[in-house]
Order: C-alpha cells, then sequence, then structure tokens
C-alpha cells in the first residue's frame, strides 16, 4: 500500500474497496485503470469538501492539490465541453489556452447544474477521473509532474489521492505546459 505524504490526518484506504466514497463514473474509470491500486481514498466531512477549508482542516498542504474544472465554449452554436486539472494554487488560463484548444469563440466555466448533470458527480467534488469519455482533458503539466496529488472523488464526502503520472497516463489526457497561472 502507498505511504501518503500529503494525506496530513486522513486516514487513506484503496479507492476500489471502497465504491461507497466515489461517484459512480469515478468507481468504473478507476477500475479501467492499468493501476487502480495507485489510487488511494479517503472519506472527508462533506462541508469541508472546498479545497482551502479540506487543506485547513485535514493538514494536507494546499500546493498538493488539484482543481478540476469544467468548461464550455461555443462556436456557430455547438457547445464543447472539456475540463482542466490545474494545482489548486493556480488559476486555468480558459480564455488562452483553453479556448484555442477547444477551437471555440468564447470558453467559460459550465454551469453548475449542467456540470454536476453530464458528470454524474456533484459538485465540489467533480475530478478528471470518470468524466465522459468525448470530452478533452487538459492537465497542466505541473499536475502531471507531481508525485502525489489531492483531487475530488465525484463526491463531497471523500477526496482521492493519486500520482500525476496515473492522471497524465488516462485516455484522452493532453498534458499542457503553462494550462494555469499561478494565483497572486
Amino acid at each position: 500500500m502507498t505511504t501518503w505524504t500529503i494525506a496530513g490526518t486522513l486516514t487513506v484506504e484503496p479507492a476500489l474497496s471502497r465504491p461507497d466514497l466515489l461517484a459512480e463514473p469515478v468507481a468504473k474509470a478507476l477500475a479501467a485503470l492499468s493501476d487502480p491500486d495507485a489510487v488511494g481514498v479517503a472519506s472527508i466531512d462533506p462541508e469541508l469538501a472546498d479545497t482551502a477549508a479540506f487543506c485547513e482542516a485535514y493538514g494536507s498542504p494546499l500546493t498538493a492539490s488539484a482543481n478540476c474544472v469544467v468548461v464550455a465554449g461555443k462556436r456557430a452554436g455547438e457547445v464543447k465541453f472539456a475540463a482542466a486539472l490545474v494545482l489548486a494554487t493556480t488559476r486555468a488560463d480558459v480564455n488562452g489556452i483553453i479556448k484555442k484548444r477547444l477551437d471555440v469563440r468564447k470558453a467559460s466555466f459550465a454551469p453548475m447544474a449542467e456540470a454536476v448533470e453530464l458528470t454524474g458527480m456533484a459538485y465540489g467534488g467533480i475530478t478528471p477521473v470518470g468524466l465522459p469519455a468525448d470530452w478533452p482533458l487538459f492537465i497542466d503539466k505541473a499536475v502531471a509532474d507531481a508525485p502525489e496529488l489531492v483531487i475530488g472523488s465525484g463526491i463531497r464526502g471523500s477526496k482521492l489521492l493519486i500520482p500525476g503520472s496515473v492522471l497524465a497516463s488516462m485516455p484522452g489526457v493532453e498534458v499542457i505546459e503553462g494550462l494555469a497561472k499561478v494565483v497572486e
């Protein structure tokens, strides 16, 4: 079993051993990974799912958390969706890199209700693991290079612990240098 240096006070278990802590699409996607045993899950208070509150409550470093955002873009009346995973200390370049990669005129965060419906995940727990297969998934190079990260699990009551290399190896992923900008 993996020893997680970023776990703080969390009790981490193999993710597939706790399907009750995963949204259904996340559990299916984890089972399809080449190394699902590299992924852990920890139960948390759903009220503490937001990154800053989670890190403070559980002693997990903010620098080891990554956030997944769902982006919608339009061109000629057609809506395209994508997701981006960036470190919690950064912001995704939605109107630059993501807009260009999606080949749309305008890109913005997808409305909450639509993101929840399309992903089958809870708002505040949306994760890149288990997203719709036809969506591009953009991952910042800093995320791909991270030895261990805390990300959503598809529900607000848990977090996944996962190596960046596992995320970068998922189907449909494009690792992009400079996808995110440091928050000042």
